[in-house]
C-alpha cells in the first residue's frame, strides 16, 4: 500500500563539533528495517508482533526542531516513529517523515509508524475521524499501529470517566478498512485488560506503558507475553521528560550503577538504559530534539551487555517510581493493581 507524501525541504541541519549533520551517505547507514535482534547476546525477540523494530523514535514533547529531528532519525537508521494526536505535532512529524524518506530513497513501507487516539474521540462515531486527521497530518496513507492512548473518555464539562470497550470495537473496524495494520492500547490496568480481552475477538497487538529501570513491572510484562501482546516502553530514561516533576530517585542517566556499566562496556548511560529495555523483549521509544543524542541513542543497538549487568540494573527496580500518573488531575484511579499506582513509591537508596 503506497502512501502519497508531500515532500517539503527542511532547513539545513546545524553543525556540531562532535557530529556531522550533513545528509548521511546511505552506504554508511543501515537500510530498511532495524533488525529485531540487537548485538547483545541477551536480547530477545519481541514478545509477539511481527515487523516492529525494537528501537523507535518518540515524539512526545518534541517541539524544537521537530521536523528536522524526525528526518534526521530516519536518515540515521530509525525505522520506528511513535506519534500521537495529543502531542500536537503530527503535522511537523509528517514533514520530517517526508523529508527523511526523500533523503534516504526509502518508501513508506520501510517505516513503522504509530499514532494514538485521544480521550476526546472515544465516541465510536468519532474514532474514524480521529485516525483520518492523524493520517492527513502525518501525510501517510495508513498506520502500522493505532493505540487507544488511555482507557479514559473525556465527556462534557471536563468530566473524565473510564470507557474503552465500545471505542475498541470501533477501532477494530479501522483494521478492516485498511487504515491501520494493528491496534493497541496504552496505560491500561490488569483489570481493564482482562475485561477488554473477555469482550473482544480482536486482541490488542501492543500495549504501550511507562517502563524503565525504576519502574520495571516485570510480572506485568510476563502477563503480556503469556497473552501474545507485545509491549512498548515509553519514558525509557525514567524522569528525564520535562513534563515530570523532579525528585527522588536520582536522574537515571547519572545513576552510579548505570554509569559504571556504561564505562565498563564502552557505551553511554543512555545506550545502557535502552539496551536493557530491548533485552527484555520490549520496544523502546526514546525522544530527543538533539540530533547528536538521537545518533547516540541509535547506537544502543551496538551496546553489548552481560547477564550480570542486567542483574545489577534489575536491582534498581526497588524504587518502584512511576512518573506519569494523571489520576489526581483527571479524578480517576488509574493503574489499579500495578506498581506505584498511588504515587507512594519507595525511596531510592
Amino acid at each position: 500500500m503506497k502512501a502519497i507524501l508531500t515532500l517539503l525541504p527542511l532547513a539545513a541541519f546545524s553543525v556540531s563539533q562532535n557530529v556531522n549533520f550533513e545528509q548521511i551517505p546511505l552506504e554508511e547507514q543501515p537500510i530498511g528495517e532495524i533488525p529485531l535482534q540487537t548485538s547483545s547476546v541477551l536480547t530477545t525477540e519481541p514478545l509477539t508482533i511481527d515487523g516492529i523494530p525494537l528501537l523507535g523514535f518518540g515524539t512526545w514533547n518534541l517541539k524544537t526542531n521537530c521536523s528536522e529531528a524526525v528526518s534526521w532519525a530516519i536518515q540515521t537508521g530509525y525505522r520506528h516513529i511513535d506519534c500521537a494526536a495529543a502531542y500536537g505535532n503530527e503535522h511537523e512529524v509528517g514533514r520530517g517523515i517526508a523529508d527523511g524518506l526523500l533523503n534516504t530513497d526509502l518508501t513508506r513501507e520501510d517505516l513503522w509508524i504509530t499514532s494514538k487516539l485521544w480521550n476526546d474521540h472515544h465516541d465510536p462515531n468519532k474514532v474514524e475521524a480521529a485516525i483520518d486527521d492523524s493520517l492527513e497530518k502525518l501525510g501517510v496513507g495508513y498506520l502500522d499501529l493505532y493505540h487507544m492512548h488511555w482507557p479514559v473518555r473525556s465527556g462534557s464539562l471536563g468530566r473524565n470517566y473510564i470507557d474503552y470497550r465500545d471505542t475498541w470495537n470501533a477501532m477494530s473496524a479501522l483494521v478492516e478498512d485498511g487504515k491501520t495494520r494493528h491496534i493497541g492500547v496504552s496505560n491500561f490496568s490488569p483489570n481493564q485488560m482482562e475485561n477488554l480481552l473477555n469482550h473482544t475477538s480482536h486482541t490488542p497487538s501492543v500495549h504501550q506503558m511507562e517502563l524503565h529501570p525504576y519502574l520495571q513491572q516485570t510480572d506485568w510484562i510476563k502477563w503480556h507475553e503469556k497473552h501474545g501482546i507485545h509491549v512498548t516502553a515509553y519514558s525509557p530514561f525514567a524522569g528525564t521528560n520535562p513534563t515530570y516533576q523532579p525528585g527522588d530517585p536520582e536522574h537515571l542517566l547519572k545513576n552510579k550503577v548505570i554509569t559504571k556499566i556504561a564505562d565498563k562496556r564502552g557505551c553511554t548511560a543512555a545506550q545502557v538504559a535502552l539496551q536493557w529495555g530491548m533485552a527484555r523483549g520490549t520496544s523502546v521509544i526514546p525522544k530527543t530534539s538533539h540530533l547528536e543524542r538521537a545518533t547516540e541513542n541509535f547506537h544502543s543497538l551496538d551496546c553489548v551487555l552481560k547477564k550480570k549487568d542486567l542483574e545489577k540494573i534489575d536491582e534498581l527496580g526497588k524504587a518502584h517510581h512511576r512518573f506519569n500518573n494523571p489520576s489526581k488531575s483527571w479524578g480517576l484511579d488509574l493503574y489499579e493493581g500495578l506498581e506505584d499506582s498511588k504515587g507512594e513509591h519507595k525511596k531510592h537508596s
